[in-house]
């Protein structure tokens, strides 16, 4: 623990973190910090993970901010970033907060605009992974098969009261094929 005065909230990279919360798990709130990328940046800096946030004096948090911000000058490797080989630059990324969204809605539409199957599959809300698709991310209605043609309409009073017996049944159908050869004679 340090000398410096308890805080209720510290704020880190624009984001306000309650100072009950343990380091690791406070970074973690951070949008593009997961647990293992805050648990690198706290043994970095030789900051024990299970301190108070609150009680990080305020050079240890301008060190985090920094390190954050620059993970490549902490030495962290290249496959521990978020965003290697960025398209429009060429460097390794780490990003951070709406950063994230925003190159996100980036990389979409360039997809949609090279005409690319992923753009195509976008563009049209289908998976684009390379998942089945037969049964399963269908949108909208009820999952299941379709009835061929329309709906039976529902039963009336007069259908109910009829006859539903086997020898019932038969007999209107033999009359029907009597009747046309009478017509004959």
């Amino acid at each position: 623990m340090s000398t410096q005065e308890y805080r209720h909230i510290v704020r880190i990279i624009g984001n306000d973190i309650p100072g009950a919360r343990k380091a690791v798990v406070g970074l973690t709130q951070i949008k593009g910090i997961g647990y293992s990328f805050a648990t690198a940046v706290l043994d970095t800096l030789k900051i024990n993970t299970n301190t108070s946030i609150g009680f990080l004096s305020e050079s240890d948090v301008q060190s985090i901010e920094k390190l954050i911000t620059n993970p490549i000058a902490g030495n962290f490797p290249l496959w521990f970033l978020n965003r290697r080989k960025d398209i429009e630059t060429g460097k390794n990324l780490h990003l951070l907060t709406s950063d994230i969204p925003f190159t996100l809605r980036n990389d979409i539409e360039r997809e949609r605009t090279t005409s690319s199957w992923r753009g195509y599959r976008h563009m049209y809300g289908l998976k684009v992974r390379g998942q089945c698709t037969r049964t399963t991310g269908r949108k909208g209605g009820a999952v299941g098969v379709a009835k061929a043609g329309k709906a039976a309409p529902a039963k009336s009073a007069e259908v109910a009261a009829a006859p539903t017996s086997a020898a019932a049944a038969a007999k209107p159908a033999e009359v029907k094929k009597e009747a046309p050869a009478e017509k004959k004679k």
